[in-house]
């Protein structure tokens, strides 16, 4: 009889076997056979796992946004700097995720919201514990500031050979984090303009449009 750890064993060996096709070949053309051939079990036993391939990627999504967000959680709320370090120099085994968010996020399927969602829902989370914790300046618009405070931590993903040729380097290696830790921490902590005279004319154009927005100031 099989026992239980091997099944263990067997259903995380496809999880991250599926999560490699799916980054380099995409979602449909991934086969359950060869995602199975490729780890080295049978397609009945994807199907005992998972129930389906749909089922697979779902599990995959939640994997993969595990990963990020709850290995990264603790250097966000609590950045020291031996944590930053860390961080800075375990990349290499996340590229299999990386890879496999800029192939998912962008393939236009109700399961690329659904991940794009769980981003979005555990900046939201987030950003709720540094507001208590006092790390927050007030916000005119809090959902809004979390849409795009993840569309800044995705960008770089989708668009990872873009930022490469324009740097002439990979952003997510290890010296392409080291020039722009920085500079994104910088913008998020002091902004770039020395005054407030942008801000000030905004505010002042939409109140008399009446378009202030309705979020929540604190």
């Amino acid at each position: 009889m099989r026992s239980t750890s091997d099944d263990i064993t067997a259903r995380a060996r496809i999880r991250d076997t599926a999560i490699a096709a799916f980054a380099r070949d995409g979602y449909d053309a991934a086969s359950l056979r060869a995602i199975a051939r490729e780890a080295g079990v049978s397609p009945a036993l994807i199907v005992h796992h998972f129930g389906d391939k749909n089922a697979l990627r779902s599990e995959c999504d939640d994997y993969v946004v595990g990963v990020f967000i709850d290995e990264e959680h603790d250097i966000i709320v609590a950045p020291t700097r031996d944590r930053i370090r860390t961080a800075l120099n375990d990349l290499e085994r996340y590229g299999p995720y990386i890879d496999y968010l800029a192939r998912m996020l962008v393939d236009g399927s109700a399961a690329s919201d659904r991940l794009f969602d769980s981003f979005l829902s555990n900046t939201r989370a987030v950003l709720a514990e540094q507001r208590d914790a006092g790390m927050l300046e007030p916000m005119s618009d809090p959902e809004m500031t979390t849409l795009l405070l993840t569309l800044i931590g995705l960008g770089p993903v989708v668009m990872r050979a873009q930022i490469a040729r324009t740097l002439g380097m990979d952003q997510l290696s290890p010296a392409g984090l080291l020039r722009t830790t920085l500079p994104t921490l910088e913008l998020l902590t002091h902004g770039i303009y020395s005054t407030t005279a942008l801000l000030d004319g905004a505010r002042d154009a939409l109140a008399a449009e009446g378009n202030t927005s309705g979020g929540d100031a604190s």
